[in-house]
Formats: C-alpha cells, structure tokens, sequence
C-alpha cells in the first residue's frame, strides 16, 4: 500500500497518532500532502499539524474541560464547604454563646469537636477511598454533614449542638482526600501538583466567605437560618457529585496496609517533623477557625465592623499563601533550599507572631495575626517534607497520618484554650487578657519544645562544629586508648586437665 511514496510520508503514518492509539487516517495525510505541496525530511513529521491531530488535540482539550467541570470542581466545592464550616464558628461565637448560654469551655469544645472528628477519621476514609472510589464516599459522607447542620440549625443546647458540630466533621472528613483520590484517577501525573495546590486554594476560600460575605447574611438572617442554607447547600453538593461525576474502577492493592502503616509510625524522621508541623498547623488552624475573634474582641477591642474586616484579610492571606507555597516551593528547592529549612522558617514566623501578640507587642494587629493564616497553609511544606522522607508507595498514608496529628493537634489546642480562659472571671464582659496570654504562652512553650527535638541533628552538628573550632580537631592517638594497656592487665590463668571449654 506504501510502494510509491515518498520516505517522509511514511514516517509520517508510522509515528502520527491519535490518543486512543489510532493511526491517523490515510486521507488526511493525502490532503496535506496536496494542500502543502511540501516534502519534509524524516524526523519533522511530528511538526505537521494534520487534520487529524488538530481533531485530536481538540478533542483532548475539550475532553479536559469536561474533566474540570465533573470532576475538579464538584470536588473542589465540596472542599470548599469543609472550609467553610471549619472557619464560620469564629464568627458566629458571640451569638451563638448568648443563644445558647456556653461558656467559654463549652465553646471551645462544641467547635473543636470538628478537628477530633476529622482526626479519628482519616485513616478509615482512607481505606474507604481505596475501596470504594471518591464518588461513592463523598457524597455519601456530604449527607451526614448535611443532617449535622440542620441539626446544628435546630439546637438549643450544649449536647445537641456538639453532636450537630460532631457530625459535620465527620461529614466533611474526606473532602481533601477525596479530592486529591479523584485528581489522581482522572488527571495526567504531571497536572497533579497544580490541579491540588488551586484545590487547596479554591477550598480555601471558604474561609474568606465565613468573615464579610456571611456577615452580609447574617444582617438579614439569623445563624440558624445560614447553617439551613448551609445543610441545602451541602446536600445539593452530595447529589451533585453522585450523579455528576463519572464513576472510574479502582484497582485494589493486595498489600499488606497494617504493614505499610506501621513502617509510617516507626520512622524516625516521621516522628521528627510530626510534633513541629502539628503544634503549629494543628495551632494555626485552631486560632483562625474560633480564637481570633474573641481575641480580636476581648484584648484588642475591635468593634464589629472592625472585626469582620480583620478576619476577611486574614482569610484572603490564607488563600494567598496555599497559592504561593503550592506554585514556588518546588523553586525554592531547585536553589538548593530544602523543605526542612522553609518548615523552620515557617515556625519561626508562626512563634514569633504569638509572642508578639502575648507580649502586646507595638505592631498593627494584622501583622501577627496575617503570620498566623499563612502558617495555616503550611500542610504544602509538611507534605513536601513527608515527600523527601517516603517511597511514592508510602506517601499517601504518611500523609494520613501527619493529617490525624494536624486535625488532633487542632482539636486539643482549641480545647484547651477555652478551658484555660473559662478560669478567669470575665471584666465588663470580656475574657481577661491574662487568660488569652497564659493559654496562647502554653501552646507557644509546647511548639517551641517540638521545634528543639526537630532540631537536635542540626545542633548536636553545630555543638561538634564550636568543638572543633575552638579546640581543634580530636587527634586519633587521644581518641583510641592503647591496646598494649589492655595487654598489661591480662594475666595468664593455668588450665585444668579437666576443664570444659
């Protein structure tokens, strides 16, 4: 079929091919070979755009549009409500302590049980994923965050709302994963990092709409009203991405999981960076989902309007920055920069903002408090860290289980915090500023311990570097005792005929 023409052609039939794994059809070829009247040498074929690879290349970008518009965003607007309730308590505080009549203890904890939720279900919802498909778990998984904010709506007391806020945690508790699962399903490997890092970023913005555009809501509705909206919302998101997503087979992996987790928890380096990035992202979150406003209230004095408009520009810089550290950190490290060195400069920034909201220090309150939600998109740097430290096949479970640190971290700071303010009498009806000092100097003295054990190899090197330097190095004839010493003190012991050796 071939004899008779040109060796270019050839090529070109032999090496053009469709996605699907077809060859170009043969007619396209003769048009182009009468439209163009060129003879192109072999190895330039590839440059010809035919009729049939401007068809293909259409296709494929219509194809991924598609992908975006069932796949990503549905799962990124789900993602997206998780933000938002995980952030929407902090503006709500204050009506919903009067409604209810909770104290500061039982603030903290109707609003942290969110974060303990979410940590004793990663693991499980992993396994889920792996078994059942992001589609399946997620809108599934969405209906019970739905039933738990219309609970929450319909509360009057302390136990129904902490089960209302119980069930939204675990309702929301697979929302990045499932996300992530179904970007890795249906995307091409090299898309993966950007399409997770403008997840992240998208879901983000949750928390930019739990500051002025709720506050906008909330002149015309009550909070029970919104969390109504909210539970519509995410029930029409389950529906949404049951029916909407395509449905992909998933290959169950015949390893050992119990086994693979265990090589996780019994790393050494694991267990290095999981106390630092915990203290402080488990903290960052804790502050800006409830503690910031009352802060803001009660120490700083800002009124309302003042307030929402704090809380709006601290959200805004949290989108910022995922953006950021998703888009530069890999630069970062083609520097010669490690992902070790940004954490630390990333606590560093986190513990320095604390102390200088502690010690009253004369900065402009956003300053500190902007350091505090950017170190809330530090999850980028830990699992970049997690990235350097495990085989591919390792990743994705000792991510898991750095997030169920992240999430109980969260849960006990926020907790705590509340606890440790309800000690306090109330003056003119705010917390008293030494109650937010103490517990936030607490928290600050437990990052700083997890900041030294990350640490130590780097200082027990520099320990060793000022040995060196100022008294020169360890020669080998003090460092090795004689053996001949050894030699001295051993003396010969006569045998028996009859010993047993």
């Amino acid at each position: 079929m071939n004899v008779g023409l040109p060796n270019w052609y050839r090529t070109m039939r032999c090496r053009e091919h469709l996605r699907s794994g077809q060859l170009v059809r043969f007619h396209d070829q003769i048009q182009l070979s009468i439209k163009t009247n060129r003879v192109l040498p072999s190895g330039r074929t590839a440059a010809i755009l035919t009729f049939g690879t401007f068809q293909t290349r259409f296709a494929s970008a219509a194809h991924g549009s598609r992908l975006i518009a069932c796949v990503f965003l549905p799962f990124a607007l789900g993602y997206y409500l998780a933000y938002l309730f995980r952030t929407i308590n902090g503006l709500i505080s204050g009506r919903l302590s009067a409604d209810a009549g909770l104290g500061s203890a039982d603030l903290g904890l109707i609003t942290s049980v969110y974060f303990l939720v979410l940590a004793a279900a990663q693991i499980p919802i992993g396994v889920l994923l792996d078994r059942y498909g992001p589609r399946r778990v997620q809108s599934a998984l969405l209906l019970v965050a739905a039933a738990g904010a219309g609970l929450f709506a319909t509360s009057t007391d302390f136990i129904s709302l902490l089960v209302g806020r119980a069930m939204i945690g675990l309702g929301v508790a697979a929302s990045l994963t499932a996300g992530l699962k179904a970007i890795v399903l249906w995307f091409p490997r090299e898309r993966v990092a950007l399409l997770s890092g403008y997840m992240i970023m998208l879901g983000s913005l949750g928390a930019v709409t739990a500051t002025a555009p709720a506050e906008q809501l909330l002149a015309w509705i009550s909070w029970q009203q919104l969390f109504v909206l909210l539970a519509a919302a995410t029930a029409a998101t389950a529906v949404l991405i049951y029916f909407l997503v395509p449905d992909r087979a998933i290959s169950l992996s015949t390893t050992s999981n119990p086994g693979t987790l265990k090589d996780v928890f019994q790393d050494r380096r694991f267990w290095r960076i999981a106390p630092l990035s915990a203290t402080c992202v488990g903290s960052a979150w804790s502050l800006q989902a409830l503690w910031a406003a009352p802060w803001l209230t009660d120490v700083e004095g800002l009124d309302r309007a003042s307030l929402v408009r704090q809380l709006f520009i601290m959200s805004i810089v949290l989108c910022g920055a995922a953006l950021l550290f998703g888009t530069t950190l890999h630069r970062i490290r083609r520097r010669g920069v490690t992902t070790e060195a940004v954490l630390v400069a990333t606590a560093v920034l986190f513990i320095a903002a604390e102390l200088a909201l502690i010690l009253r220090a004369p900065l402009p309150s956003i300053m500190p408090w902007s350091a505090v939600a950017i170190v809330g998109a530090a999850t980028v740097i830990s699992f970049a860290v997690i990235a350097d430290y495990f085989p591919p096949e390792l990743v994705g479970r000792a991510n898991g289980a750095l997030n169920v640190l992240h999430f109980g971290w969260a849960f006990l700071a926020q907790y705590a915090t509340g606890l440790i303010v309800a000690q306090w009498s109330a003056e003119h009806g705010h917390a008293s500023v030494l109650a937010y000092q103490v517990a936030f100097g607490l928290n600050v003295a437990v990052q700083i311990a997890a900041f030294v054990w990350f640490a130590l190899p780097w200082l027990r090197f520099l320990t060793s570097w000022i040995r060196t330097f100022a008294f020169g190095p360890v020669c080998d004839s003090d460092a090795l005792e004689p053996v001949d010493m050894h030699e001295q003190a051993i003396r010969p012991i006569p045998a028996e005929d009859d010993a047993e050796w």
